[in-house]
Formats: structure tokens, C-alpha cells, sequence
């Protein structure tokens, strides 16, 4: 009798471990217990450099409009018709792409080295240059193709376009509609382009450390895979159909050995 009752509560302890949530589910596990010391770290900054490829626009201005229009030319369509040649001007900023040595050629002043500088280390530079021409000039920077991929196991995997420039992982996962309960949330790779080299890294979400990673916050261009969890990787191993006769079974058997158990626990 003794021995029946024992097997009733361990099989119902087992059903209630069964419905609660995963270890490795959860996000930033241990969180609540950082010290301040942790915390300080965690507390990091972030400013986007740029980098080969970029698309940047930049527009300058002054009080006098008219004096910094040879550095803002407008973008031209052309148009062939007969002998003459129609020049139409588009309403669209001039956009400057960062070259393979990391240049942009501005108008007037020439190759100007851009990669690996801030918006505002660029902004400086230009300035200055610029102001030699005219006192009071101010140049605005903006970078319209900051971009990064999203892959695996999320609800809508797909390309993100990034408007402000500060995005960290955890912005990005939100963006695609978070991770699926398949996703492996230990093991996040972030693939990235440093100075013409690839770098990857490994990210753990259910940690409170990833908000110290030097990969927290994505750059331009980066690349972020969540892989399946073993036990995704173990399913898919079979077919669908495989896979319905295996939960079906599963489940019956289940159910017979809980009834089984219980009316032995009764009658005894």
C-alpha cells in the first residue's frame, strides 16, 4: 500500500516538474540577485561607427543657403530626348557610399577618410574642412542602409532595417517577434565584418552577462542565428507523420500507466 502511494506522488510530482517552465527558457535567470558591482558593468554605451558600404547622407547648411549649395548637389536624373539631353533634379538627398578603402568622395573638398568614425567624428571633420569656405557652416550625417539579419528560430526571420542607428540583440529578437520555444537560447551566434575579417561570437540570453558582451549592441551589417534546441534537432529527425505516431503512442501510454496507477492505489 505504502509502496503504490509513493509511486502516486512521484508520478504526480513528475506531472507537475512536466508543466513548469524550462531552466533554459527563461531570460537573464539570476538577475534580481547582481550586485552593484555587476550592475556598473552592465551599464555600457553605445555609438554606431562607420563603416566600408555604408550609405551616408549629408546635407550642410548655413544662414545663407546659397553660399554651401556647391557642397549639397542635388541628385540628377537624365533624360534622352532627340539631340538635346533633359536634366531633371530629383528631389532625393545625394547619398555618398563608403568605398573598399573606407572614402567618400564630398564635393569640393575631395576623398574624405570616413570609416571608423563616428557620425560626429565625421560631422567635425567635415566642418572644419567646409568652414575654410564658409564660417558658419553646419553638416547634418545620417546612415540610411544600417541594417541587420535575423535568422533561425524566430517568428518572422528576415532582414531588419535599423532607424536610429542603436539597436542591441535584444531590440532585434523583439523586432522579429521573439525566439520560439524551439530556439536555443544559450547559443546565439552574432557573425560579424571587422576591418575586412569575420568575427563570431556565442551568446547566452538566459544570463544577466550578456548585457556586459562587447556584442550586446549589433552593428551594421551583422548577421544573428538562433539554432534549434536538442530537442528540435531530435524531432527532426522524423517525419511529420512519424512524429504525430510517436506523440499519439506517447500519450496513450501515458494515460494507461497514470489509470493503471490509480486504481491500483484504490483497490489496495
Amino acid at each position: 500500500m505504502k509502496l503504490k502511494l509513493v509511486s502516486v506522488v512521484a508520478l504526480f510530482m513528475w506531472l507537475l516538474n512536466a508543466c513548469s517552465v524550462p531552466k533554459d527558457v527563461a531570460y537573464f535567470q539570476g538577475i534580481d540577485n547582481a550586485t552593484v558591482e555587476q550592475i556598473e558593468r552592465m551599464n555600457q554605451t553605445y555609438t554606431a561607427k562607420i563603416c566600408r558600404d555604408d550609405m551616408l547622407t549629408i546635407t550642410v547648411t548655413a544662414w545663407y543657403p546659397t553660399v554651401v549649395t556647391p557642397f549639397n548637389p542635388p541628385a540628377f536624373s537624365y533624360a534622352q530626348e532627340t539631340d538635346q539631353v533633359r536634366t531633371a533634379s530629383n528631389t532625393q538627398l545625394q547619398t555618398y557610399l563608403v568605398d573598399t578603402d573606407g572614402n567618400i568622395n564630398f564635393p569640393v573638398l575631395g576623398k574624405i577618410h570616413a570609416e571608423g568614425l563616428t557620425k560626429q567624428q565625421l560631422r567635425d571633420l567635415l566642418q572644419e574642412k567646409i568652414r575654410v569656405y564658409v564660417a558658419d557652416a553646419l553638416v547634418n550625417i545620417q546612415i540610411i542602409n544600417y541594417k541587420v539579419t535575423i535568422l533561425g528560430e524566430v517568428a518572422r526571420p528576415g532582414r531588419l532595417t535599423v532607424p536610429n542607428e542603436r539597436l542591441s540583440i535584444l531590440d532585434a529578437l523583439g523586432s522579429v517577434g521573439d525566439l520560439s520555444i524551439n530556439a536555443n537560447r544559450k547559443n546565439i551566434l552574432v557573425v560579424r565584418e571587422n576591418n575586412g575579417k569575420k568575427e563570431f561570437a556565442r551568446l547566452d540570453i538566459t544570463q544577466p552577462d550578456i548585457f556586459t558582451s562587447p556584442y550586446f549592441y549589433l552593428q551594421q551589417n551583422d548577421l544573428v542565428y538562433v539554432e534549434p534546441n536538442n530537442a528540435k534537432k531530435r524531432n527532426s529527425r522524423y517525419s511529420a507523420a512519424q512524429q504525430y505516431s510517436v506523440t499519439v503512442f506517447s500519450s496513450v501510454l501515458s494515460a494507461i500507466s497514470v489509470i493503471t496507477t490509480v486504481i491500483l492505489a484504490i483497490t489496495k
